[in-house]
């Protein structure tokens, strides 16, 4: 068993740093930096600090290799408690992770990847999660408990010449322990406050020898929650997740070797909440405002202080979701080349519970959108092998995903009141009952050709072309059926019926007034988007080594993000008798990706710093609208005329003994929108009587005013990004008998950022620091020691919204409260 805490490599470039000792030294073998790499999970540095790659088959020194990626081993995300991806930001600067349930999860990079904001299914997103080399198509499947994990590499920037998918951002790639051809076994059990037991265990084995082996691995977490609903007498944000994993291993000759996986995963939290943060003004008349609206309900939250950590959420809350697939891999060393071959499928079973009012009053008793995912992909590569002139990697992928949606949404008693303004205001029968009943399906296919090559002009210089060929080909359906039955109404309404249910009431009429209101609450709409493109895109790297520890390497690319269509519901014509079909597709990104790196260590590779620098722009950003109407309640994605990021990151070492290990690494990131005229506008605008479209930013405004229909944000920064983000630590060991007594710490900062799509006052997250200390006693078999998270109890908000309806009312989402426990693990 390796040592505690052995490694944590991590770069703007890539780079080794050792946080603690590590096991006696081996022959250096593959750590990877893309998908077609092999590392042997005991692997470790040798004495200098030098790490061995064969990320384009052959072995390379990792700090020769022209790619900006992280790479965390398994027992460094162990140890630092690091079991999903959410809480690899804490360790990886220039990575943003954010989840309102697992459905609407984003991950990004360098704060690009995904639209902030609610998930759209007919999206893709720009940052690529792999498991084992399989592209998984919905972010969802990420929040997963990692069990088994050798590594996870974190790659910045655009990647497409080397990965099946193309993506603009960068990717995330799990690569899980292999079966082992001798015996072995790992068990692991933590415990800790709320509740929390978590239990992990694996092992492997030889059926026959040198030709076929097994490995089965599981994980079990249990955690009580940590937010109180006092309508439900209940705590809410607990933990409940299960997950297996096998793995057989054929050996066929030895140049042919073939894995066959399954996975399952099953979460079942009774989470995920936003409750009362705050409270803005907006443009509404100031009846119709959250304050005013609470008092003329007799309603008050429990706390007006969100880190009291209580609430009264009302509608159920779930977020099941049941994980699962196989895949077969198989490498056939040819010789000069090695083919390589993945094939996977895949599905995702989503079934939710939301409260979207986020206050205790029946506003919307029920929001959910259940959904079905499966996927099909197939990737062929070859690579060449061993150290020649030139080397090449040359891969075809194919992908087909389909998604089926059934959602459901139910306003209650308290919505006339709250959503509605004259005579229907003060009739609960309005809107109580009124029913929104859609159907959703979703087809992609994609394919695409590409290739990598690297020409070694001189033995320092070398130039690296990278091109690929896509397709994109998706296809939807969006129907949404609005009924009511109550004592006083009972109609349903569909796309094809509206417009004459409309007509049949006199105009001007009481009963059609109230008529437009329904259907402006819940909208009756269908249509049928298409998308499909052919696109080129490239790259080309120059690297240069000057010396063994000193390397330089510059890269350009031109790369994309395919369009989409929206499937979350559209705004309503002018008329609101059917859907705008303008805003049905949404253009396909285009980015153009400049990139410069220093890599280099010195005092003997005791210290290792890497800097790297880019700049990126991004045009047809795809973008969140949340249309200020009450008629579109999840928003619906467009395109931002041109988006600005540029940055420089940092990651440095130094271990001066094989006692004492520190690391600090940072990001500056500078995100902003250099065009976006026509953006919705920030809550302080919103909720007005509307005017002709304007270029306001300045939040001052009379309650009851104008609104302006779109604004003009250019200049403004973008969603999620924090300008500076940081990460520190280190572990100090002392030798005790036959093991070593330790203590590790982990920090981390970032500063303010925005949670709205349009910068707002009232959304603002400051910016917050967590510190995460580590002391215990290992040995070459067994280590235990106690943890706490978050020592200072910081308080926090990972999220930000707006309550729909431009009430005023910001709802957040607080980051977990200090955490702390005991883990024992051992291996045999």
């Amino acid at each position: 068993m390796l040592a505690t805490l052995p490694l944590l490599l991590s770069a703007a470039a890539p780079q080794a740093i050792a946080l603690a000792d590590t096991a006696p030294a081996r022959t250096p073998v593959a750590t990877s930096a893309t998908e077609d790499s092999q590392v042997d999970p005991q692997a470790a540095p040798k004495a200098d600090g030098d790490i061995v790659v064969t990320a384009r088959r052959r072995e390379e020194r990792l700090q020769n290799v022209p790619i900006a990626v992280a790479v965390l081993s398994g027992e460094t995300i162990s140890n630092t408690g690091a079991f999903n991806v959410n809480r690899l930001q804490t360790l990886q600067p220039a990575l943003q992770f954010y989840s309102s349930n697992p459905r609407n999860s984003a991950i990004n990079i360098r704060g690009l990847g995904a639209p902030f904001g609610l998930t759209n299914d007919g999206i893709e997103q720009g940052v690529g999660l792999y498991i084992d080399q399989v592209y998984i198509g919905r972010v969802g499947a990420s929040t997963f408990d990692f069990v088994d994990v050798e590594r996870v590499e974190v790659l910045r920037g655009p990647q497409g010449t080397l990965y099946g998918k193309n993506t603009t951002a960068g990717a995330v790639n799990i690569t899980t322990k292999k079966p082992s051809f001798e015996p072995e076994a790992t068990f692991e059990i933590s415990t800790g406050n709320y509740g929390l037991v978590q239990i992990k265990g694996s092992a492997s084995a030889p059926i026959a020898a040198d030709k076929l082996a097994v490995r089965v691995s599981t994980s079990v977490t249990k955690r009580g929650g940590t937010i109180y609903d006092t309508k439900k007498d209940e705590n809410l944000q607990k933990q409940d997740n299960f997950s297996v994993r096998g793995q057989l291993l054929w050996q066929a000759t030895p140049s042919l070797d073939l894995t066959l996986s399954g996975d399952f995963s099953l979460q079942n939290p009774y989470c995920c909440i936003q409750y009362y943060a705050r409270v803005g003004a907006t443009q509404r008349p100031l009846a119709r405002q959250y304050t005013a609206l609470a008092a003329a309900l007799g309603y008050a939250p429990p706390s007006t202080n969100p880190f009291d950590r209580v609430t009264d959420l009302d509608a159920t809350i779930n977020s099941r979701q049941e994980v699962g697939g196989v895949s077969l891999v198989g490498n056939w060393d040819i010789g000069p080349a090695t083919i390589t071959s993945v094939t996977a499928w895949r599905y995702w079973d989503w079934l939710p519970a939301n409260d979207r009012d986020f206050i205790g009053l029946p506003i919307t008793t029920v929001s959910q959108n259940p959904s079905q995912q499966k996927q099909w992909s197939q990737e062929l590569r070859i690579s060449s092998n061993g150290k020649n002139k030139l080397n090449y990697t040359l891969g075809a992928f194919f992908f087909h995903q389909t998604i089926n949606t059934q959602g459901s949404q139910v306003q209650g008693t308290a919505a006339s009141r709250w959503l509605l303004s004259g005579a229907d205001a003060s009739n609960p029968n309005v809107l109580n009952g009124l029913t929104s009943t859609n159907t959703i399906s979703f087809d992609n296919t994609s394919f695409a050709v590409f290739g990598k090559l690297n020409w070694a002009v001189t033995d320092k210089l070398h130039l690296q072309p990278g091109l690929r060929v896509n397709f994109d080909k998706k296809s939807g359906f969006y129907e949404s059926v609005v009924s009511i039955a109550n004592s006083q109404y009972n109609f349903t309404a569909t796309a094809d019926n509206v417009a004459a249910l409309l007509a049949s009431f006199p105009n001007p009429s009481a009963g059609r007034t109230t008529f437009q209101n329904q259907i402006n609450t819940l909208a009756p709409q269908r249509y049928s988007p298409r998308f499909s493109a052919w696109n080129v895109s490239g790259d080309f790297t120059v690297s240069y080594d000057a010396t063994d520890d000193v390397h330089f390497y510059a890269t350009y690319a031109r790369s994309f993000k395919s369009g989409g269509i929206n499937l979350s519901g559209l705004p309503l014509n002018s008329t609101s008798t059917g859907v705008d079909l303008s805003t049905q597709t949404v253009k396909p990104e285009k980015v153009n990706h400049f990139e410069v790196g220093l890599k280099t260590q010195f005092f003997d590779r005791k210290v290792t710093v890497n800097v790297a620098g880019f700049w990126d722009q991004i045009k047809d950003y795809q973008a969140t609208v949340n249309n200020n109407a009450i008629n579109v309640i999840r928003g619906y994605l467009s395109n931002a005329g041109e988006v600005r990021v540029r940055g420089v990151e940092w990651d440095s070492s130094f271990r001066p003994s094989k006692q004492l290990s520190l690391y600090f690494n940072g990001a500056f990131t500078d995100a902003k929108y250099t065009d976006f005229k026509n953006a919705p506008c920030p809550p302080e605008l919103s909720g007005g009587t509307a005017t002709a479209p304007g270029g306001v930013t300045d939040p001052a405004g009379t309650p009851g005013g104008r609104s302006p229909a779109y604004c003009d944000i250019s200049g403004q920064i973008l969603p999620g990004i924090s300008k500076w983000a940081l990460s520190w630590g280190g572990e100090f060991n002392v030798p005790v008998g036959d093991g070593k007594a330790y203590v590790g710490y982990d920090g981390s900062w970032r500063s303010k950022f925005s949670s709205n799509p349009s910068r707002s006052l009232y959304t603002d997250i400051n910016g917050y620091s967590l510190s995460n200390v580590r002391a215990g006693f290992r040995t070459d078999k067994w280590n235990l020691y106690g943890w706490v998270r978050n020592v200072f109890n910081q308080d926090y908000f990972e999220l930000l919204s707006t309550q729909s309806g431009s009430t005023g009312l910001i709802v957040g989402q607080p980051g977990d409260p200090r955490t702390y426990g005991a883990t024992f693990r051992v291996s045999f």
